[in-house]
């Protein structure tokens, strides 16, 4: 049995497209371009990166 990404929209998307998609659920974190869905190259990061990435997000560290 292939295992296939379950994909879901980040919590911060908006409603204009602009939005990303993340899949957890295969070990290793999947992080595509909802606009192209299944045509969006999979960018493949480590765990740790994720997490330092979010951690970076939930403290406000990127700005405009």
């Amino acid at each position: 049995m292939n295992a296939q990404p379950e994909w879901r929209k980040s919590s911060r998307s908006n409603q204009g497209g602009n939005c990303v998609e993340v899949a957890l659920n295969l070990g290793t974190p999947l992080i595509r371009d909802s606009k192209l869905g299944e045509a969006s190259p999979v960018l493949s990061v480590k765990r740790e990166a994720y997490v330092s990435f979010l951690r970076s997000v939930s403290a406000d560290r990127f700005t405009k």
